[in-house]
């Protein structure tokens, strides 16, 4: 649910905005005063700002400013001020649109659709998917180096997760314990090789269900390990 802060002195008006802005199902506060109002936005983590000009204590001009200082958080300016030159400088200050009062608020609420699903586009765009491995129940977050099991995230070391990561992007394919140990440890062996059946080990006894029947790292006695599929 997308959460928005109004930030208007006129309370009736605030309040018709809060009352449409809920059936639409957005969650939403108020705040009444300019220096409450910049306190929440920079501090809290809203979807969308509505900000009026003309405030107490701290003018809509220099919450948009100080907002758009920090974050990139939709806002829309409004005004009973008609004047162009007001419409130019908080555009120019960073609010991504300017609405005059009076308004619908059905027009408010389209607007404020229309700016978050612009905002969701934008940043979906400019914020690559992360590369995940997934197989069966087992899910690797590569970017995140992250593991869950069924759904329960497990705690990996770096060269547990690295090891893991390795095997499963390898699946059905053996690997001996030197290959392995070069590939992870970036270094031959040199009689180290017990160091990849430790670590696979400590792997087993967080992924499997069974460590003497596993489902995912099997052993292929005298040669090493393979991940099934």
């Amino acid at each position: 649910m997308s959460r928005i802060l109004i930030i208007e002195d006129e309370v009736s008006i605030a309040d018709l905005e809060k009352d449409y802005l809920e059936l639409s199902g957005f969650e939403v506060e108020i705040e009444n005063t300019g220096d409450r109002g910049l306190e929440r936005a920079l501090n809290e983590e809203f979807d969308l700002l509505i900000l009026d000009l003309m405030l107490p204590q701290v003018s809509g001009f220099d919450i948009c400013r100080q907002v758009r200082d920090q974050k990139n958080t939709p806002i829309i300016m409004v005004s009973a001020k008609k004047d162009d030159i007001d419409k130019i400088r908080g555009l120019g200050m960073g609010a991504d649109d300017y609405m005059t009062k009076p308004f619908s608020p059905s027009e408010l609420v389209a607007r404020v659709k229309a700016h978050l699903a612009r905002y969701e586009r934008l940043v979906n765009i400019n914020t690559p998917a992360n590369d995940i491995v997934e197989i069966r129940g087992l899910k690797i977050d590569k970017t995140a180096r992250r593991v869950w099991v069924d759904g329960v995230e497990k705690t990996f070391t770096t060269k547990e997760f690295d090891l893991l990561t390795f095997l499963a992007q390898n699946p059905n394919h053996v690997f001996t314990k030197d290959e392995l140990f070069k590939e992870i440890w970036d270094m031959e062996s040199i009689g180290d090789i017990a160091t990849v059946t430790v670590h696979i080990k400590k792997i087993r006894e967080k992924i499997e269900v069974s460590t003497s029947k596993p489902q995912y790292i099997e052993t292929i006695w005298g040669v090493g390990y393979r991940f099934k599929l």
